[in-house]
């Protein structure tokens, strides 16, 4: 097709050329070959919205390497590819091999057969829609960003590269609810179909390791194991209408992923982009989405996700057991917009070896696959290796048919905190536990100059209390103390950034505390008396109290700068 765009050919995939010439190149995008055979030349994906990032990974370049190479037996195999740095000869080969093979699947445009499209799709009347419907930011039915610059009713036109990436995008995070019915879709009724779930990234918060070059995060993601079954094929492989599991006609299954293959490439959703030569040059201007395969629950293969476990008998379906034999349920953990990564380092570090289990009461945690995976490997990559953890979620709203926010954070993450008794683990999960004792110490100090004054403390699920501030002051000091770790393996070492985090936090949380004193007015000095239950004895509030008791608490969660303070008096007294 002369109009055609070929993502194994065209330049669609926007990519840094990894520091150390003379000259840093601009960022440019590349075809498919180019990233997939050269992938030590460069850094990460770079994309304008950080969701767009798995969804390439996972329903391409990851799909082609393990379709290509299989996959690392264990982790010394592994560990043999990732030494190198880069693919060995006879690999490059056979991805080469590959590319060239399966070439005629990766015209995103061609009329036959498109990539991850079904050429024929189409309604009984034959609409279509504006192509922002698969852009994730821009306002189309019910949803509008806020602050959107666009409407509905605006032209969208979509460069062949831009669309290759929404597409992907489609697949991995549509919102749920209703879709266009397609002709020979039988489940459609009226025009449409009912009932869809989210894309499946959506039903989990998303970890993707990164490390120093593209070829290195390639490996990162990939789980050791047995190679792919004959059952389990990427989506450009069962496009076929007589196909069991094909993805080429308007109709779809609900059904579980059939391995890893099957679950990266998943196709969520039933698409077709209309493309059309403009003064621009061709664009892609109107799509159809409709209705796709639905997976019944996230599978335990899902490498890219930590895992909450529970009681059996909550409402997920997934189950498994524990280490002691307990039947137990298995839930993808899901980011919580606004709450930083490291927040969240108590589900990270709970290895599959040793994951936290449910009580009766209680949730506990395992982590991805890949990041047990890397903990095994820690030694021979070195503590010192550079890994960041890059996590994306997407919050929906009214029914899962809206976004309503987007959650992406990285951080850097020691090798060594992914061992169970290491000194570092212990440290950066202490530190992360004393910056939310410090929210909480702030909070408790904001409810009692409240009460002080007559009034209620801020409800805990509403408004905007002061131990976010708190949060938001330690989080670059937090991050600092992590990358900081990397490499340190003395426990003098780790001992010294303890205290130089907690010297650190005894100020930062201070300042907060002090605005909030500064802030109330004469009579919170003078304070209330209150009974805070029937039985309970009176208690008095005053700002003086307050702080006392604020000044106590920062001592007691920050005990090494206490310490320190209290050997080196001439210090501050703050």
């Amino acid at each position: 097709m002369a109009d055609g765009f070929h993502l194994v050919d065209d330049p669609w995939l926007r990519l840094p050329r990894v520091a150390g010439g003379p000259i840093q190149e601009p960022i440019q995008e590349y075809p498919l070959r180019t990233a997939l055979l050269e992938p030590h030349e460069f850094g990460d994906i770079v994309v304008d919205l950080p969701t767009l990032r798995p969804a390439v990974l996972r329903q391409v370049l990851l799909p082609i390497v393990l379709d290509a190479l299989g996959r690392p037996a264990d982790e010394r195999e592994w560990m043999s590819w990732f030494s190198k740095r880069q693919w060995s000869p006879e690999q490059r080969q056979r991805i080469n091999e590959y590319l060239d093979s399966h070439h005629s699947f990766f015209d995103l445009l061609d009329p036959v057969q498109p990539f991850g499209q079904v050429a024929d799709l189409r309604t009984a009347k034959s609409e279509t829609k504006n192509a922002g419907l698969i852009v994730a930011t821009a306002a189309t039915g019910n949803n509008v960003p806020l602050f959107a610059s666009r409407t509905e009713g605006d032209a969208f036109s979509l460069t062949p590269a831009q669309a290759a990436l929404w597409l992907l995008h489609t697949q991995c995070w549509d919102t749920a609810a209703i879709k266009t019915g397609a002709v020979d879709d039988p489940r459609a009724k009226a025009g449409k179909t009912t009932g869809n779930p989210t894309g499946p990234l959506g039903q989990l918060g998303v970890m993707l390791l990164a490390g120093g070059t593209l070829f290195e995060t390639l490996l990162l993601n990939l789980p050791v194991g047995a190679p792919p079954t004959s059952d389990d094929q990427p989506q450009w492989k069962r496009r076929d209408p007589t196909h069991l599991r094909s993805v080429g006609t308007p109709q779809w299954q609900e059904r579980a992923p059939e391995g890893l293959l099957d679950l990266w490439t998943w196709q969520s959703r039933r698409i077709r982009l209309f493309p059309e030569l403009t003064d621009d040059g061709l664009r892609v201007t109107r799509v159809l989405v409709a209705a796709g395969d639905r997976m019944p629950h996230t599978p335990e293969m899902e490498p890219h996700t930590m895992w909450r476990l529970e009681p059996t008998g909550t409402r997920s379906t997934g189950k498994s057991k524990s280490r002691g034999g307990t039947p137990q349920t298995r839930r993808p953990l899901r980011l919580q917009p606004g709450k930083a990564a490291w927040r969240g380092l108590d589900a990270l570090l709970a290895p599959e070896r040793q994951s936290r289990e449910a009580g009766a009461k209680t949730s506990g945690f395992a982590t991805s696959k890949l990041l047990d995976q890397a903990g095994a490997v820690s030694d021979s990559l070195g503590h010192a290796y550079p890994l960041r953890v890059d996590l994306s979620g997407i919050a929906y709203g009214n029914q899962s048919a809206v976004i309503d926010d987007m959650m992406a954070d990285a951080m850097p993450l020691p090798l060594a905190a992914l061992e169970e008794d290491s000194d570092v683990r212990a440290a950066i999960l202490e530190v992360a536990e004393q910056a939310e004792q410090l929210a909480t110490a702030v909070n408790h100090l904001s409810a009692d100059l409240r009460r002080a004054l007559g009034g209620d403390p801020i409800p805990w699920d509403k408004g905007q209390r002061p131990g976010e501030f708190v949060l938001h002051a330690l989080d670059p000091l937090v991050r600092r103390l992590l990358a900081g770790m990397r490499g340190v393996e003395d426990l003098e070492r780790v001992e010294a950034g303890q205290l130089a985090w907690e010297q650190l936090a005894w100020r930062r949380s201070w300042e907060i505390a002090d605005r909030l004193l500064q802030s109330v007015p004469v009579g919170a000095f003078v304070g209330r008396s209150l009974t805070q239950g029937e039985g309970k004895p009176e208690r008095t509030y005053r700002v003086s109290l307050a702080e006392a008791s604020f000044l106590k608490r920062r001592a007691e969660i920050l005990h090494r700068a206490d310490a320190d303070r209290r050997h080196h008096p001439d210090g501050e007294n703050s």
